[in-house]
């Protein structure tokens, strides 16, 4: 019997990420959303979470801060950042459908400040 791979070692900051992206991804659950995709990464940008909601595609990106120093998670989504979840939604979306049209799609935040979920809807454009 062959060993399963050894798993590449996170490093504490990866595994706080993993830790947030899991309670968005149980609360989306909880309000009906479903899981299509986690961390669809590109040279383009990353999405962390892809969920369908009814007939609609959710991108939605995790934030998690300890405090609201700075603004706080949602904050933290900057312009630049959103710009990259564009162009990695534009990617998937060519890859799973090509010239064929697309689905209705919007872009999500969950910010965790503290411990709390601040679900987003329709975050940016």
């Amino acid at each position: 019997m062959t060993a399963a791979p050894a798993r590449p070692r996170r490093s504490p900051t990866q595994r706080r990420g993993d830790e947030a992206e899991d309670l968005a991804m149980r609360h989306l659950e909880r309000a009906g959303l479903r899981l299509l995709a986690r961390n669809d990464a590109s040279p383009l940008g990353e999405i962390d979470l892809v969920m369908i909601d009814g007939a609609e595609w959710v991108f939605v990106e995790v934030r998690r801060r300890a405090g609201a120093a700075f603004g706080g998670a949602a904050a933290s989504v900057t312009p630049a950042k959103q710009r990259r979840i564009r162009l990695q939604a534009q990617h998937l979306l060519k890859r799973r459908f090509g010239d064929r049209p697309w689905p209705a799609c919007r872009f999500d935040v969950c910010a965790i400040d503290d411990g709390r979920i601040d679900w987003l809807r329709d975050a940016f454009s």
